[in-house]
Parts: structure tokens; C-alpha cells; sequence
């Protein structure tokens, strides 16, 4: 699976420039609302250095990464859900992603302006998660009364679908979020069709100065950890203006302004930890031939399942799997050794895969 994840916010919060940052796509920014009119996708490779070693360690001809889709998103502003601004399309977009990642201003500046008028990061995630709702609740609304309709027909599905559709519509009412009510596993399998907005997970970009980086970070996770009701963890302070200038260094260059910062890392492998941490994501390697390839699925996801990841006929035909743990492939120095000791074991479909695992798929 490919991860998406949709950056949301206001105009001129710096969407775009962390767009630009995390893919290097060349999306337009500019200092008016809504300079990204249509959805930019970037795909970027998933950092990691597991895939680095395996590959210094196999020496395969190919190398292949598993990947991330970052979409930017135009411009939310009040009255979307009524169709203000861009709020139509901007919202369309929103319900293909995986997740949401809210980018929020948390610096001041004389040269860029906000839409609001004033820097407040709390007031306005307020403002996007009250769109938000409003557009679930039209589309709930909406289905409900259809429902309700085929229901006095005599349509015995449409019965089912109502009940849990009657709960979700009665909770936006009351401004919550589809992902927080109290449904049983079943609702939320019976609504998951209509790719409620509020069902999804979230990450809270605080876009900071540089100069608050570091020590006056804290205040900024606090300030969006209790506006969004979310662990500390889902917050993540970064600066995209400095994000943007360390993605147009070369490797070299920009090990050195990291490190002369005293940061241990680029903004891009800290958000997708997080994403990854978020949705309960692991990654896996295959060798098939000349190519290791990292890949992306579920924790808890079968090895037959994951095969099938890898192409459709590898889960039908499947047969068994050799698996290894990434330590002890790279503590053996060869998948022979590591045969040789005994820490290759013969799985079968049922198998979970762990995250860093190498597996080996045989099937007819």
C-alpha cells in the first residue's frame, strides 16, 4: 500500500511550502489565499535505513523503497462546507486520503498575511474541524434521508445502514467527530463507505519560527495538544521556511546545517514516524531476484496478505514463506548463514508480519 495523507489548513499557513519541503515538487506558493487550486501530489520515499544496510549488506542491483503520497490541498476557509472559497473541492479531496496532517501557523510575520488577521493556531483548527463536521453532516443528513426512504419500501439493507448513519448524523448535531463516537466495530464497517471526513486520524503540524525551535517548542505542542483534544505526540513542531531552505541543499550541505543547528534530523522522516505510528503501519522486505524492496502494510497483517500486497497471485497461490528478522539477516551477513544457523523459519499463511522482517513468498 501507498500511504496518503492529505495537508490541510488555512490560506497562508505554509501548506505549500512544506508541500514543497517533504516532495520537492515545485507546487506555487505565494502570499495570497488559495495559490494551490488544484490537488498537488508528491510521492517521496519512505526513509529508511534498514533498506540502506540490507542493501550494502546483499548488494542487489535495485534497491526500492516503499513510498508515501503527500497531497496538498487547497486553502480551507469559514463557510467551505456552504461551498465558500474553494470548500468544495478542497473537501472532495480530503475524503480520498488516509489520514490528515492540519498544518497551523504558530509564527508571526509582516510579509505574509492571515487570512484571520491574527496568528492563533487554536482558533483555527477550530475553524477547519467545524467545516469539517458541517460537511459530514450534509452528507450524513443527506443519506439518511434516502435510507429512510428505501427503508419505507421495504429495502431490508437500507434498514441496516440507517441505524449506525442515524447515530453518526445525530453526533455531528452535537459537533462530534465521526472518529470519536462510541460505534461498535460493526457501524463503522456499515458507514465506512461514505469516507466521513472527521473518521479519519490526524497529525498537528505547529508551523514555528526557526527561533522558537527547540526550547519554545513545548508551548506550541501544549497550546495544539489541548485545542485538538490529542496526545502530545500527534503534534509536531517544525518550521517549513526552514524545512524548504534544507531541501534545496545537496546531502552534504545539509547534514552540516542539520547538524550545525544541533538537529538530529529533516522535518520528513519525523512526520512519517509519526504517520506511521498513527495508523499502525509496520514495514517489510522482499528479495526477489536482484531487487530488496521495502513495503508498507498494517500491523497485524497476515505474510499471505502481504504477499498479496506484492501482486494478487502471490496471496491466491500461496504455498509458505521464509522469513528472517532484519537483526539477524544483518548479524548472519548472508541469507545462507542465516539459514545455516537456524534464524530462517518456514512460515505459513497465517504467519503476522513484523515490522523488519525479510520474507521470501513461495507460491504456484
Amino acid at each position: 500500500m501507498s500511504l496518503e495523507l492529505g495537508i490541510v489548513g488555512l490560506p497562508n499557513v505554509g501548506k505549500s511550502t512544506l508541500f514543497n519541503a517533504l516532495t520537492n515538487a515545485g507546487a506555487a506558493c505565494s502570499n495570497y489565499p488559495f495559490c494551490t487550486i488544484d490537488e498537488n501530489v508528491g510521492v517521496v520515499a519512505v526513509p529508511d535505513e534498514r533498506l540502506k544496510r540490507l542493501g550494502e549488506l546483499l548488494q542487489p542491483e535495485k534497491l526500492t523503497p516503499t513510498t508515501i503520497r503527500f497531497v496538498d490541498i487547497a486553502g480551507l476557509v469559514k463557510g467551505a462546507s456552504r461551498g465558500e472559497g474553494l470548500g468544495n473541492r478542497f473537501l472532495a479531496g480530503v475524503r480520498e486520503v488516509d489520514a490528515i496532517v492540519h498544518v497551523l501557523r504558530c509564527f508571526e510575520s509582516k510579509t505574509v498575511s492571515h487570512v484571520e488577521g491574527t496568528v492563533d493556531p487554536a482558533r483555527d483548527l477550530d475553524t477547519i474541524m467545524t467545516e469539517l463536521i458541517l460537511s459530514d453532516l450534509e452528507v450524513a443528513e443527506k443519506s439518511v434521508r434516502k435510507l429512510q426512504k428505501d427503508a419505507s419500501r421495504g429495502d431490508k439493507e437500507a434498514k441496516t445502514r440507517l441505524v449506525p448513519l442515524e447515530k453518526v448524523a445525530a453526533g455531528l448535531e452535537r459537533g462530534v467527530e465521526v472518529r470519536r463516537l462510541d460505534l461498535s466495530d460493526r457501524c463503522r464497517h456499515e458507514i465506512a463507505g461514505y469516507r466521513f471526513i472527521t473518521a479519519l486520524d490526524s497529525i498537528y503540524v505547529a508551523n514555528i519560527s526557526e527561533s522558537d525551535m527547540g526550547d519554545g517548542e513545548h508551548r506550541w505542542v501544549k497550546l495544539l495538544s489541548a485545542a485538538s483534544g490529542e496526545a502530545e505526540w500527534k503534534v509536531l513542531p517544525l518550521s517549513s521556511e526552514l524545512e524548504s531552505e534544507l531541501a534545496s541543499l545537496s546531502l552534504e550541505d545539509r547534514t552540516e546545517m542539520t547538524a550545525g543547528l544541533g538537529l538530529p534530523e529533516t522535518g520528513l522522516p519525523r512526520l512519517i514516524r509519526a504517520c506511521y505510528r498513527l495508523l499502525g503501519l509496520i514495514t517489510f522486505f522482499t528479495i526477489k531476484g536482484t531487487e530488496v524492496r521495502a513495503w508498507t502494510v498494517v500491523d497485524g497483517t497476515t505474510v499471505a496478505e502481504a504477499a498479496g500486497k506484492i501482486h494478487t497471485d502471490m496471496e491466491k497461490g500461496f504455498i509458505k514463506a521464509e522469513v528472517v528478522s532484519y537483526d539477524d539477516l544483518i548479524e548472519a551477513g548472508s541469507m545462507h548463514v542465516a539459514k545455516d544457523h537456524g534464524r530462517v523459519r518456514t512460515e505459513g499463511r497465517d504467519h503476522l508480519v513484523h515490522d523488519g522482517e525479510v520474507v521470501l513468498v513461495h507460491f504456484h
